[in-house]
């Protein structure tokens, strides 16, 4: 009998271990999606966008590092619309949405996570979020984190890889 119930607690937590997600593969499935919104907050240094960028996520606590992910998908494929007296709307860096699936080959391990869209983004104010920037909304939650974005560098990594043209390379 007590054979059955140590197979019986072993297959349990098997299946624990390997039929469970980790949240963190539940928020890479949602960035997947990039379900997000994005909105300027201030004007940074000379390269440098400083976003509010709301991320959708069924886990608070993973909010903040898709958030991340988020304002670079924003900055290179949709770009933002101003806001009065803060900064103007910007374009995405490239100009052909099909760009994100025809070099997917670039883009998966750019945005997996740990991937090099680290290298552009961090977070303001260490990654506090603000009480009224934590919104329950049915199953999941809306955070607002700020990121700042160096686009100058994140521009540069996408002129090297070719994903986009350099700047006055047309004359």
């Amino acid at each position: 009998m007590k054979q059955v119930s140590k197979i019986g607690s072993i297959i349990a937590i098997a299946v624990i271990l390997f039929g469970c997600k980790t949240s963190q593969q539940i928020a890479d499935k949602d960035t997947q999606e990039f379900r997000y919104e994005v909105e300027p907050v201030d004007v940074g240094t000379q390269g440098v966008y400083q976003l509010k960028v709301w991320t959708y996520s069924r886990n608070p606590d993973t909010a903040t590092e898709q958030a991340k992910k988020n304002a670079v998908h924003s900055v290179v494929f949709k770009g933002f619309t101003g806001k009065a007296g803060v900064i103007t709307g910007r374009k995405a860096l490239v100009s052909n949405a099909a760009v994100e699936t025809e070099k997917a080959d670039y883009f998966k391990p750019f945005f997996a996570t740990g991937g090099k869209y680290q290298q552009f983004v961090s977070l303001a104010n260490n990654g506090a979020i603000a009480p009224g920037d934590r919104l329950k909304i049915g199953s999941e939650y809306k955070i607002g984190v700020i990121v700042s974005v160096n686009v100058a560098a994140l521009r540069s990594e996408l002129e090297t890889a070719g994903i986009i043209s350099k700047l006055g390379g047309g004359f």
